[in-house]
């Protein structure tokens, strides 16, 4: 079972909540979220309550400031642990037309330019085949973060997303 720590201020100062179970609304325990510690376990973490609005992907380590884990600001809602993702092989398709229509790009690995290594700048849809990935809208891991985990995505926006951009992606893995 995973565990994280919620500090309202930088640096791991302030009022701080400690949870180790998905929440859908954390905004009876705090304001504000600027730092956080990751100690055990991977996090899907969402700017707003009920698992919506922007989010982002932590594993184990220490983010003393919003910005360290990618932050558009200080507004973290709701939270959910990664779970039975984990395995010894993963594999993505992705679709350049929704419902799994026109060419298609199937990956084993990290990749941190779509475009140079795939030459697609956008998938409208996608089946996430084995393991849990994190979807970037630019390269180099930058940008508005998705978490996909096994299951058959016909469209963009079933993966959270506004557009159907994606500059990179990588494997979520055990640490």
């Amino acid at each position: 079972m995973g565990k994280i720590v919620f500090f309202e201020d930088k640096n791991f100062q302030g009022q701080c909540y400690e949870c180790s179970a998905d929440c859908a609304d954390l905004r009876t325990f705090f304001s504000r979220c600027n730092s956080i510690k990751v100690e055990s376990g991977c996090w899907v973490l969402y700017e707003r309550p009920n698992f919506t609005g922007y989010q982002y992907i932590l594993s184990p380590g220490d983010y003393p400031d919003h910005q360290k884990w990618n932050g558009f600001n200080d507004s973290i809602k709701s939270c959910r642990s990664i779970k039975n993702v984990y395995g010894k092989s993963w594999k993505i398709r992705f679709y350049d037309k929704q419902d799994f229509g026109g060419q298609v790009a199937e990956c084993f690995e990290d990749c941190p330019s779509v475009y140079d290594a795939l030459k697609f700048q956008e998938f409208h849809s996608c089946v996430v085949m084995d393991g849990a990935w994190v979807l970037y809208e630019q390269p180099n891991y930058q940008g508005h973060q998705y978490f996909l985990e096994r299951g058959e995505y016909p469209n963009y926006t079933d993966w959270g997303a506004t557009s159907p951009a994606v500059g990179s992606f990588r494997m979520i893995k055990e640490l």
